[in-house]
C-alpha cells in the first residue's frame, strides 16, 4: 500500500505520484497539494487564518 501524505498547508490528503515535495535546509519536510498552498506557505500566511484550509475552519468554528 502507498502511503498518503497530507498537505503541510491546508491538510487535504495529497494523492501518490502528484503534489510537491519541499526540503529546507535544516532537514524540515513540508508536502504541498498545489501551488496555491505552496504560495501562501512562502508568503507566511498561518493556515488558521485562511478560512479555506482545515485549520481556518476549525479556528472560525465550522469544524
Amino acid at each position: 500500500m502507498v502511503e498518503q501524505k497530507n498537505c503541510s498547508f491546508c491538510g487535504e490528503a495529497i494523492e501518490p505520484g502528484t503534489g510537491k515535495l519541499f526540503v529546507r535546509k535544516d532537514g524540515s519536510i513540508f508536502y504541498f497539494c498545489s501551488s496555491k498552498c505552496e504560495n501562501n506557505f512562502r508568503l507566511g500566511r498561518a493556515p488558521r487564518r485562511v478560512p479555506w484550509t482545515r485549520a481556518g475552519r476549525k479556528a472560525m468554528g465550522k469544524e
